[in-house]
């Protein structure tokens, strides 16, 4: 009969778990285009895994319009539209402002000292179609996106409060919310 150490029978199961096993939890999005006069059209899916270096967001998207898109998580879990200020409907209004945890109150971008929510851009290109991966390097527990809306804006983001306010991105162009 053959015996093995508690080390050895560790070791052993370890090397025989197959990465799918050891992938970690992984959260994810389908993205819809957001808009007050049409009904929302599924446009991909956005997978969050944790990384060595902070939060991997994996995009795979289209039909969206060419150029860079700000993109950010916000306080809200919902995709629906919601008044603003004056109260005109908002697209995807419903998810809230920039997700800012630690409350700072500024626009920084994802290596800045700012939102949580502030992710670098995605680049659409002529096609409509975005596809790759980004880090949010201060993201680090996957469990606070838990719930979340996602959104890409119209426009790129300048990281910067100026010009204009959270970047200029404008329009929330798509949603989704993520478990």
């Amino acid at each position: 009969m053959l015996r093995i150490g508690l080390t050895g029978a560790i070791a052993a199961l370890l090397a025989s778990a197959s990465p799918a096993h050891c992938a970690g939890p992984e959260l994810s999005a389908t993205m819809t285009l957001t808009s007050a006069v049409q009904i929302a059209k599924p446009v991909g899916k956005i997978t969050v895994k944790a990384g060595p270096d902070g939060a991997v967001f994996r995009f795979n998207l289209r039909d969206l319009p060419t150029g860079p898109h700000g993109f950010h998580v916000h306080e809200g879990g919902s995709c629906a539209d919601a008044p603003n200020a004056k109260g005109e409907m908002t697209p995807a209004g419903a998810a809230g402002p920039h997700w800012d945890p630690q409350k700072s109150g500024k626009h920084e971008g994802p290596e800045g000292h700012g939102h949580m929510a502030d992710l670098p851009r995605i680049e659409a290109r002529e096609d409509g179609r975005a596809k790759g991966e980004l880090r949010a390097p201060r993201i680090t527990d996957l469990n606070a996106l838990k719930g979340h809306a996602v959104i890409i804006h119209a426009g790129g983001d300048t990281y910067s409060d100026t010009p204009e306010p959270l970047g200029g991105g404008g329009a929330r162009i798509a949603c989704g919310v993520l478990n």
